[in-house]
């Protein structure tokens, strides 16, 4: 069945979307659930179980396949849930005809299914008669899942170290690639060759005759080389990247990737420019693999899809990515988080987010894995954190070890949130005899490692009421800084609603566009890294902000052509997104000064004439 919706629901954090399929699917919503928290959904399943009144059997951490057996069943449960759902809404009865009025009411004013049953209901509603088409055209929305490839922590049992297939990125995907889902598993966090190689074991990974593949392969990418180094890698075992998934690498919620500076509409273009090229060139070295395989090879070329996310606001900026860029379907985050009916939030925290200002919504350094990390200041997770630290009692007592990834004190990983690495930290620290302002900055930077583990899980717990460890409700959010531009709580509809200009939910008349925001993000990004050389640069960091700075001016002539020749889009505020290109644009000569007396490049930018 053909597509409903020209958007999808990302991954967010742990829990915000762990059981969103089960909320939205039914309607023919995508959405993604992320599987690095067994220990979470393992807690979910057990509530669902109950609710639905389901035979529960507790899976023990103690197995040593717990993580993939939890994953596994986990998906299954939701699986069955959404899939009966989508079957009651099929076989609805007249006394609960609103569900099948919901689900059209929802798609796209465009969209050729909902066309059809507008004439057919035109002149009256006799469900027994519309069955059967409603049977053969309503398709479920797919469950799909998220693994962050690099989160890949050794594991022990009591003989020791477990062989690397119970790694913990291994395990996930064996759980998943066991479920009964179809749908796509998609690849986040960069190339993780043993995981991708990993794939070949599992036999839904690969095509049919007819091109059909049960699970397919996404990739999340910040870059076209990226994407076409992954695709390759994949094809070279008869593995077919069905998805690129093009993400900004700021403007988006979670961990933030920068890249080398390269931005949104710039990549965009080069993979709208090449991607016939990339389909046809990936597709014959994929086919030559089955074959040396002797597996399957599909009787024509397998489809390919290319979709974006990231800092995505209005109906406008929508329907440019499709149209001039042809994308596939358009990732809508973090507005969700505003939308009880399709994630998880605690009051508290959605109280925060509703009225958060753009100051409020920042870069952060709480991941322990030493990426910047998209917050909101004072979250609940923070406000313990530093109480903790402040009574001496820095770090958590790292219950999941999920992000267990530093040996610097220890033979095994541990965590840098952990109370064990960042009561050892601050003694190295202190052995220093450091001034009191250069202790002070680097003390900070310590205790502001987050427990991401507990923190992303927590919200999940409290709405749906589930017993919560010695943290309480503390929790950790990682909002994009879009979000500063929604202020209200809205309806699965509503939001619906503004993702296709039937209704606008932004109050404020103040947001950028999509790109230019972005833009500024990197440039503030880059003055903090020239900041951070200014004492000591070595050659590396000397080659990085002279790559990032081109590849920011090659952006800012990207978008001063695009916008300056553009006909009949952004009309409204054209005008406005090229004063805001202006002012970037000199922002960015004023930084490219700065690099050039650090590093004696020349790096001249050209005005942009508006």
């Amino acid at each position: 069945m053909k597509k409903t919706h020209s958007f999808h629901i990302p991954v967010m954090g742990t829990s915000f979307t762990a059981d969103t399929p089960l909320k939205v699917a039914h309607y023919g919503i995508d959405s993604v659930i992320s599987i690095v928290d067994d220990f979470l959904l393992e807690k979910l399943r057990k509530m669902y179980c109950e609710k639905f009144d389901i035979p529960y059997e507790e899976i023990s951490d103690k197995l040593d396949d717990s993580r993939a057996l939890r994953i596994t069943s986990y998906l299954n449960l939701i699986n069955d849930l959404a899939e009966k759902k989508f079957e009651d809404l099929k076989n609805a009865t007249v006394e609960k005809s609103n569900d099948i009025k919901q689900y059209f009411n929802m798609l796209p004013d465009t969209s050729e299914i909902k066309k059809e049953f507008n004439s057919l209901t035109e002149k009256y509603f006799n469900l027994n008669e519309i069955k059967s088409w409603l049977k053969n055209n309503l398709s479920m929305g797919s469950i799909d899942v998220n693994i962050m490839t690099k989160i890949n922590k050794v594991n022990y049992n009591k003989e020791g170290q477990l062989p690397g297939e119970f790694n913990d990125a291994l395990a996930a995907l064996r759980g998943y690639a066991k479920s009964k889902l179809s749908s796509s598993v998609v690849l986040s966090a960069g190339m993780n060759p043993r995981l991708y190689t990993y794939i070949e074991n599992f036999d839904d990974f690969y095509p049919n005759e007819n091109g059909e593949i049960k699970k397919k392969i996404v990739i999340k990418v910040s870059d076209y080389r990226s994407a076409l180094i992954q695709g390759k890698f994949f094809a070279k075992k008869g593995l077919w990247v069905s998805e690129y998934r093009i993400e900004s690498g700021l403007n988006c919620g979670g961990h933030a990737f920068a890249t080398d500076g390269f931005l949104m509409g710039p990549i965009l273009a080069e993979f709208s420019n090449h991607r016939e090229e990339l389909a046809s060139s990936i597709n014959e070295m994929c086919v030559n693999a089955l074959a040396v395989k002797n597996k399957t090879v599909p009787k024509s070329k397998l489809p390919l899809k290319i979709t974006a996310q990231g800092g995505v606001g209005t109906v406008e900026e929508h329907r440019f990515l499709m149209d001039h860029y042809n994308i596939d379907s358009v990732g809508w985050g973090t507005p969700f988080l505003l939308v009880p009916e399709a994630t998880n939030v605690d009051d508290h925290t959605f109280e925060q987010l509703r009225v958060s200002k753009e100051e409020d919504l920042y870069l952060s350094g709480i991941s322990p894995l030493g990426v910047p990390f998209n917050s909101i200041r004072d979250n609940s997770m923070g406000v313990k954190k530093f109480a903790l630290a402040l009574n001496s009692k820095p770090g958590s007592f790292c219950p999941k070890k999920l992000l267990v990834s530093n040996t610097e004190f220890t033979e095994k990983a541990i965590c840098t949130a952990s109370s064990r690495f960042q009561k050892l930290k601050i003694k190295e620290l202190e052995s220093e005899q450091l001034p009191a302002e250069e202790f002070n900055l680097r003390y900070g930077k310590i205790i502001e490692r987050e427990c991401l583990c507990i923190g992303l899980g927590n919200a999940a717990m409290q709405v749906h009421n589930i017993e919560r460890g010695p943290y309480g409700d503390a929790v950790t959010i990682c909002p994009g800084p879009n979000l500063a531009y929604f202020s209200k709580k809205m309806s699965l509809k509503e939001m619906i609603d503004h993702i296709y200009g039937r209704t606008n939910v932004i109050s404020r008349n103040d947001r950028p566009n999509m790109f230019i925001k972005e833009l500024g993000m990197y440039l503030d990004y880059l003055k903090s890294k020239i900041d951070e050389t200014k004492v000591n640069m070595t050659i590396k960091q000397e080659k990085y902000l002279i790559t990032f700075a081109k590849n920011l001016k090659d952006g800012v002539s990207y978008y001063q052509d695009l916008f300056s020749n553009l006909k009949d889009k952004f009309a409204d505020t054209k005008s406005n997104v090229l004063n805001d290109l202006n002012e970037s644009n000199s922002t960015l000569q004023l930084l490219n000064k700065e690099i050039e007396n650090l590093t004696g490049a020349s790096l001249s930018v050209k005005p942009v004439e508006v």
